[in-house]
């Protein structure tokens, strides 16, 4: 408890003296380096080993100070006569202001995170995912105009369980596993340039206000198969229905244009088997309909030919969705965590109207807040109703 403690104090006193700087944060960034976890998956207490390996994350262009980071980490070690072998992918925002030369962030990641089978003590089988967060914070020191060295900390929640046997994963947790880690990474950041003291200048004046492209898209979705990628089960079909909000907010990568998601589903039916077991398997044909709601708060699109009157887009969108009834399996959750990627075109109708239309991954489950966590990956088709709040200069 000191250690936190002391950690969360010393970032306190960095954001406020950060909160006086005025300077712009740098563009893209790459970072790559070493980290260290502060404990192994199976180990309990009187069995505690950290874990080392490399952090890698590439963080888009920031809009008012606040950018999209993407971040991927492993881990390797042993414990207890067993082999430790975990990654993690995950995704969130990380806000920065500079003061001086330094750059002071404060992050906040989620995603999943996959590890080797037998992780438990003395080789016992284990799950081999889990919904992981991660909340920190670092500095950025420039050494170069393109380089600045990072050293960034922070804790890391997991929820890994051992399960009874390969056959029968039933997962259980015996007291004391860890599912909270301390987490520290330093390497070398890279930037495509640091802004000059002229650009540094430029960007503070004042400009005129121009309306910023943003849309909103009245959308459905239907599920037509499944596959397994995150998840257990495929006996249930997802039908949904909602608004979607887009902004362009970061420039552009690889000539996309890149905008900000955000999305509502206020009608949300996932058809079910009736009597499951544990892991979502039917035990009768029979089936049922439950009904719930969708929130996706963290999203991003990339939209090529903006402008133009067919344009291609990739979409990935992150949030929760929560039933009237456990969904999935009878042992399951009201409440489960989504994430969705779809790729698709968008075609002009007039001035404000596009329609557009695609395939993609409706994912959802509950990341083991109850015992039963069966999953499942929807393969969907989807088609919205894109309205422009703010005219457009088209091109044909």
């Amino acid at each position: 408890m000191p250690i936190r403690l002391s950690l969360f104090s010393a970032a306190a006193f960095a954001f406020t003296l950060a909160a006086a700087a005025q300077t712009t944060p740098p563009p893209w960034q790459l970072f790559g380096g070493f980290t260290y976890l502060s404990n192994t998956f199976n180990g309990v207490p009187g069995a505690r080993q950290p874990l080392t390996g490399w952090d890698a994350s590439a963080g888009f262009p920031p809009y008012r100070n606040l950018r999209f980071v993407i971040d991927v980490s492993d881990y390797s070690g042993s414990n207890l006569g067993a082999s430790q072998d975990a990654y993690f992918v995950m995704a969130g925002w990380e806000y920065e202001r500079r003061f001086h030369r330094e750059g002071f962030f404060a992050k906040a990641l989620f995603g999943d995170g996959g590890i080797n089978r037998h992780w438990g003590a003395n080789a016992v089988p284990g799950g081999t995912a889990s919904f992981s967060t991660f909340l920190g914070g670092g500095v950025d020191t420039p050494i170069s105009h393109h380089f600045a060295f990072r050293v960034e900390g922070g804790f890391q929640h997991t929820n890994f369980a051992l399960i009874e046997s390969v056959k029968d994963p039933v997962p259980y947790r015996p007291p004391g596993l860890p599912n909270y880690f301390g987490r520290i990474s330093s390497g070398l950041v890279w930037y495509p340039r640091l802004p000059s003291a002229a650009e540094k200048a430029i960007a503070r004046a004042p400009s005129p206000r121009e309306p910023v492209a943003s849309e909103l898209i009245f959308e459905g979705l239907s599920s037509f198969g499944h596959y397994h990628v995150f998840a257990y089960t495929w006996w249930s079909y997802l039908h949904v229905g909602g608004v979607e909000y887009d902004r362009h907010s970061w420039g552009k990568f690889i000539g996309a244009r890149m905008d900000y998601v955000a999305e509502i589903l206020p009608i949300a039916l996932l058809r079910q088997p009736t009597v499951t077991d544990a892991f979502g398997d039917y035990l009768t044909p029979a089936k049922n309909t439950i009904e719930g709601l969708g929130i996706s708060p963290v999203g991003l699109r990339m939209l090529w030919r903006d402008g133009k009157a067919i344009k291609p887009y990739f979409l990935i969108k992150g949030g929760v969705i929560a039933f009237n009834h456990k969904a999935l399996s009878v042992d399951g959750s009201y409440e489960n965590f989504t994430l969705q990627q779809s790729i698709g075109v968008q075609f002009r109708l007039t001035d404000r109207w596009d329609f557009r239309a695609g395939i993609g991954d409706f994912h959802f489950s509950n990341a083991f807040i109850v015992p039963s966590n069966p999953g499942i990956d929807e393969m969907e088709y989807n088609a919205g109703l894109s309205y422009h709040l703010t005219r457009r200069k088209t091109d044909d």
